[in-house]
């Protein structure tokens, strides 16, 4: 009997094993969006992204509880701002759950956090980075409004500074939401304008990685407001593919540009050159990346830039730009 039981218990270990070693797949956009989405006229559509929308569906009866423990544990963690310091707050969001935008995301926040002396005083929002189920709140829009409230509670907005990096899929009315067959929505500039408005931020750094952010721009500049967009208003961006570490923006301003001790500015010129040479290289119809610098954001960016730190960290992940090989 002695010498059956160890046989027996490793033969009831084995299925158990080969669960834990089978690979863990991202959640996929294989179904069709709800009816309430497809059904709307363009015109539905604006008023829908402007509104907040978000539909979620064929969640598991455990999500909706594990998703509020996530983001309740993520806003947990910021700290409050310093006194007679402009502090910078970091939210890097991706929307999208094809893993380059998890993975681009989780990379953001920490160069961002570093460069702008924002280490807790950053969240991540996105889904997963293709290795394993992603342990931080989902980049929807309920979840980016509820980070972007509290980091609002801390913040002095005569003296702080929000910086918003988005990365997901975009369209002409706004950035979109799409978490595998479950989760469906947009944030459209009207909408982001509008939140900024309701909670005094106007000073603040914004970043919109997707293909037409350019409409971002202009309902989003302001003096006191940097704005960047991977795209102009009518033309694709690139490096989107699932499989990517980095889109073509996030790689050349964020993972190269801004790893850098240089300034904003010399960064953004870096960034747009090198993802023009990208684009040339791939024949691939120019994405006119778009950019307003307020006439007062040197008041707070001077003084986060001279807390900078002086050596440059090395790009991490597979250059976005090995995409045009082809697999």
């Amino acid at each position: 009997m002695r010498s059956i039981m160890p046989l027996a218990l490793a033969l009831l270990a084995l299925p158990a094993a080969s669960a834990q070693q089978r690979p863990y797949t991202p959640p996929k956009h294989t179904a069709p969006p709800p009816p309430a989405l497809t059904r709307s006229t363009p015109e539905e559509v604006v008023q829908q992204a402007d509104g907040g929308t978000q539909i979620e569906r064929d969640r598991h009866p455990t999500y909706a509880l594990a998703e509020h423990r996530r983001l309740t544990r993520a806003l947990a963690t910021l700290l409050p701002q310093r006194k007679g310091v402009v502090d910078a707050y970091v939210l890097s969001v991706a929307l999208d759950s094809d893993p380059v935008f998890g993975r681009e995301a989780r990379e953001v926040g920490k160069v961002l956090a570093r460069r702008y002396d924002a280490l807790g005083r950053t969240i991540t929002l996105g889904g997963s980075d293709g290795k394993a189920p992603s342990p931080l709140p989902m980049g929807s829009p309920a979840n980016f409004e509820a980070a972007l409230a509290r980091i609002a509670e801390l913040m002095d907005e005569k003296e702080d500074v929000l910086i918003l990096y988005t990365t997901s899929h975009g369209a002409p009315f706004g950035v979109v939401y799409n978490d595998g067959n479950e989760g469906f929505g947009a944030i459209s500039p009207r909408r982001l304008a509008a939140l900024l408005r309701a909670h005094g931020i106007e000073r603040r750094l914004l970043i919109v990685s997707a293909c037409y952010s350019g409409v971002f721009v202009p309902p989003l500049s302001g003096p006191q407001s940097a704005v960047f967009s991977a795209a102009a208003s009518d033309r694709s961006s690139f490096g989107c593919a699932a499989e990517n570490d980095w889109t073509f923006f996030g790689d050349a301003l964020v993972n190269r540009a801004l790893r850098k001790p240089q300034s904003l500015g010399a960064a953004v010129t870096e960034a747009f050159a090198e993802i023009a040479g990208w684009e040339t290289r791939g024949r691939l119809k120019p994405s006119l990346p778009q950019q307003s610098i307020g006439v007062a954001v040197q008041a707070w960016l001077k003084p986060l830039e001279a807390r900078m730190p002086k050596i440059a960290t090395q790009p991490v992940g597979k250059p976005s730009v090995d995409s045009l090989q082809g697999p």
